[in-house]
C-alpha cells in the first residue's frame, strides 16, 4: 500500500511531466553534453526567459532537474535522466496499445 507522503510525491512528479513545454525542456537537457543556460532553453523553445524559469521551477521542485547559478546565469542539468527516458519510452509504449 501507498503511503500519502509517496503518493504526493508521485502527484508532483507525474504534475511535472503533464506539460509539453517541460518535458521538451526534460528532453533538450538528456540530449545536450553539457548543462544549459536557462537563455539557451528559451531561445530553442522560441520562449521568453520567464516562462521558462516558471517550467524551471517545476520541474526543479520535483527533483527532475539540478539548477545552479554560474555567474549572473542559471544553468539546468537533468537528475535521473535514464529514469525519465524509460519512463517517456513506457508512457508512449503505453499510449500506442490503446
Amino acid at each position: 500500500m501507498f503511503v500519502t507522503e509517496d503518493l504526493k510525491s508521485a502527484s508532483t512528479i507525474f504534475g511535472a511531466l503533464g506539460n509539453p513545454v517541460r518535458l521538451r525542456i526534460l528532453l533538450m537537457l538528456m540530449n545536450s553534453t553539457k548543462p544549459l543556460h536557462i537563455t539557451a532553453v528559451a531561445t530553442n523553445l522560441k520562449m521568453d526567459y520567464g516562462g521558462v524559469y516558471r517550467h524551471v521551477e517545476v520541474l526543479r521542485d520535483a527533483n527532475l532537474i539540478q539548477v545552479y547559478d554560474v555567474g549572473r546565469s542559471r544553468v539546468l542539468s537533468p537528475l535521473n535522466g535514464e529514469l525519465i527516458k524509460d519512463f517517456i519510452a513506457k508512457a508512449k509504449s503505453f499510449s500506442q496499445k490503446q
